[in-house]
């Protein structure tokens, strides 16, 4: 479809042309405009262009696709890589044994499972996964989730609770399966920063609270909510017993600050991971040496690998699928997000996608070997960095000694105290309250503040599937917001050049009696376009007041609309400009299009706006708009170089002129001449 401008800034310019005096060589290239039939160029559809791409690929291709493990195989650099994968991989598996049997106990299950879900998944994502830093298991946030669903439906104690958090696991990995496939990541695009900041400060804060039992020595109700979990601590308070608070709040101090040392002195850096290990040690050692009767220990672990499992339970899945779209949602934010940046810090590219699915697989084939629901740790994944891991060789070996530990270590587990697992839990639980974060958006921009604040009491107060429906919500309404009500710019010409700006930002930028120049910031599309039609006529002065009494100066002759920012245009927002092209030519205004892209013009085209309008007020630069509307000024004033610009002082003074009393103020910038243009 060709499509002529009315513009003359189109001015040829040939090789060897001298520019602003100076001898320089110019090198005109054309430029190839796609079309269906230009050879070379990607298919028109999207089908036909990834069946152009598939045909493309070459076996290696297709290897890598389907196995994204090979691409670090096949440049692996052994000598380089291979000693600090494994040292990376064992620091991690040693953090995460401790913390596996406390992250089990979150989730109300057996110690044993926290271990199966930290071996089994990992092997299965060194394989799938796209990451080569991201260290996956059980987490904090998915642990409590599961809990706080599970135990709505059957008690902790019954056979019944840890096969629906298997089936659980079987579900989540095949929601991130099926969305990996479909390539549907871009989804949780919509999810604000701030509002997984609220979620995960609030849970932070009901995950540090559901372990205080251990503290306190006397149980307290399993809630998801701060009210019961206060209510319940308050009133046993007569059971309290000092011999594991004291044991607890030391471990938790010592954990503390073994972090603290490992983040700010370089040379102590292996504190920080062996924090979790260094007090299950000390809590095993106590116990073992004094037999303190008050202290609860975790008992008898089965030793040996788990053995292939089957998912059962199925007819509960309809209950449980709220809660494994929720685990899924907060399983992928985690996770992609954390490779996503470890992915950068490491110099390579990730695929969300890929990631969705390496996930995926991992929890599905978790669930056939007793694993509950797995995804990227924040910590573990940190460790792993900054202890030199290179490749996914750093996984397969923290799943080796995971697999060490189930198999040879399980009898020295028995003794552990609960108040020492707990103090893991409330340790990475204090490390995930995000306070900075609300501080900053404070600082920054309050609107995210308040959404950060809302996801934040809603959690805590209302619970956790609540709180993350109301963020999500919010995050989602904020966004409709802003593309319902686009931000739309009047503006001026800056003095000396040909060059429009906002005459908010620029208030020395300049405007001319009876033309409105308004750029939009955003797609014009069913949601907007009544929005836009109420500005565009907002900028009209008061035309009943001023137009119709004589007063023919004052009013407004053209609107130019600066289409460059708008991506696109839809059906609705065509007809909404048939009719403000009717309404402005009722009134003898006229409308002028400037810059519209490609696929804005073919649209407009089709729609049979271009001849509604006239070709001839389409234009490439707003500053031809501007040209051609002073040349068609009515009146005696309408010659291009007498036509005064005036200096626009904000736009709160909406006409937008300088005026003293009833006559304007002359400006002394004139249009630059004809062939300065």
């Amino acid at each position: 479809m060709e499509i002529s401008y009315a513009t003359s800034s189109n001015l040829d310019i040939t090789e060897g042309d001298v520019v602003s005096g100076v001898a320089r060589q110019v090198k005109v290239t054309s430029v190839e405009h796609p079309t269906p039939s230009s050879p070379g160029l990607p298919p028109a559809s999207l089908v036909a262009q990834w069946r152009a791409k598939l045909l493309e690929m070459s076996a290696m291709d297709w290897m890598e696709m389907l196995l994204p493990c090979a691409r670090w195989i096949r440049t692996y650099q052994w000598s380089e890589y291979l000693q600090v994968d494994i040292m990376a991989g064992i620091t991690v598996g040693v953090m995460l044994v401790p913390q596996a049997m406390s992250y089990a106990k979150l989730a109300g299950l057996h110690p044993i499972y926290g271990l199966y879900s930290g071996f089994i998944p990992i092997f299965v994502y060194g394989i799938f996964g796209s990451s080569r830093q991201l260290a996956i298991g059980p987490v904090t946030l998915v642990s409590l989730l599961v809990s706080n669903v599970l135990s709505g439906i059957v008690s902790p104690k019954d056979e019944l609770y840890t096969e629906l958090a298997i089936l659980l696991a079987f579900m989540v990995g095949a929601l991130e399966c099926t969305m990996g496939l479909l390539r549907l990541g871009w989804l949780l695009r919509f999810i604000s920063h701030s509002v997984i900041s609220g979620f995960i400060t609030s849970s932070a804060i009901i995950i540090a609270l559901s372990q205080a039992k251990y503290f306190l020595g006397y149980n307290i109700e399993r809630s998801s909510k701060i009210v019961p979990l206060a209510k319940s601590i308050i009133a046993g308070v007569g059971n309290f017993s000092w011999p594991p608070f004291l044991m607890g709040s030391t471990i938790l101090v010592i954990i503390l600050l073994m972090k603290h040392l490992g983040r700010t002195k370089k040379n102590l850096r292996f504190l920080r991971a062996s924090g979790p290990l260094t007090a299950v040690i000390l809590g095993t050692v106590f116990v073992k040496m004094y037999h303190p009767p008050s202290i609860a220990v975790v008992g008898e672990i089965p030793q040996g690998l788990p053995k292939f499992h089957i998912p059962k339970e199925f007819e509960y899945a309809e209950s449980l699928i709220s809660t494994a779209v929720l685990i899924t949602g907060v399983a992928i934010l985690e996770s992609v997000g954390i490779a996503k940046a470890l992915a950068a810090k490491n110099g390579y590219e990730l695929d969300s996608n890929q990631e969705l699915f390496g996930l995926g697989m991992a929890n599905i084939c978790g669930s056939f070997f007793s694993a509950y629901p797995a995804t990227g740790s924040f910590s573990r994944s940190a460790v792993n960095h900054e202890s030199g891991a290179k490749t996914g060789l750093s996984g397969i070996v923290t799943g080796i000694t995971m697999g060490c530990a189930l198999y040879f270590m399980t009898p020295m587990f028995q003794d552990i105290p609960q108040c020492a697992l707990a103090a893991i839990v409330i340790s990475v639980g204090i490390s995930l309250v995000d306070y900075e974060e609300a501080l900053f958006l404070w600082r920054v921009e309050k609107k995210d503040f308040l959404l950060w604040t809302i996801t934040c009491v809603m959690t805590l107060f209302l619970g956790i599937e609540i709180g993350v429906l109301v963020g999500v919500g919010s995050s989602l309404a904020f966004v409709i917001h802003e593309s319902a009500n686009p931000h739309i710019a009047v503006l001026g010409r800056l003095p000396g050049t040909t060059v429009y700006r906002n005459i908010e930002q620029y208030p020395e930028a300049y405007i001319y009696v009876g033309i409105v120049v308004v750029r939009i910031d955003a797609p014009l599309y069913f949601a907007n376009i009544s929005y836009i039609k109420d500005r565009l006529r907002r900028y009209e002065p008061t035309l009943l007041e001023s137009t119709w009494k004589g007063s023919s100066d004052e009013r407004i002759y053209f609107v130019i609309i600066e289409m460059a920012p708008v991506p696109y245009i839809d059906s609705s927002a065509v007809q909404a400009l048939k009719e403000l092209h009717q309404e402005y030519k009722s009134r003898e205004i006229q409308i002028a299009i400037s810059n519209p892209t490609r696929k804005v013009l073919q649209t407009l085209s089709r729609a049979g706006l271009i001849e509604l309008i006239g070709k001839r007020w389409y234009f490439v630069s707003v500053h031809d708009a501007v040209r051609a509307c002073l040349q068609e000024m009515p009146g005696p004033n309408s010659r291009l170089g007498d036509q005064s610009p005036q200096r626009a002082r904000g736009f709160v003074q909406r006409q937008w002129r300088q005026r003293t009393g009833d006559e304007f103020i002359p400006n002394q910038e004139p249009l630059l001449l004809q062939k300065e243009v």
